[in-house]
């Protein structure tokens, strides 16, 4: 994920953007931030989907075909 700094950066502008409104200078670094944001919470999401293993109630290992594949390629389970 993005540094605590970068976080703060983003809600700071957020802010200030409700209340008083940016300069395009700094509506252009928020906009690189949430970019930033997007692509790190993307690849983190990407992570967790592929390490994700679904048992059905009888213990069945349902998980879509397309993850197999996947945690077999990169030999995760």
């Amino acid at each position: 994920m993005l540094s605590k700094d970068k976080m703060a950066r983003i809600n700071e502008l957020a802010r200030k953007s409700k209340n008083e409104g940016l300069t395009p200078a700094e509506a252009k670094e928020q906009s690189q931030l949430r970019s930033e944001y997007l692509q790190a919470f993307r690849a983190s999401m990407k992570k967790t989907i592929e390490n994700v293993r679904v048992i059905d109630t009888e213990g069945n290992d349902v998980t879509p075909e397309k993850i197999k594949q996947i945690q077999n390629k990169k030999r995760l389970h």
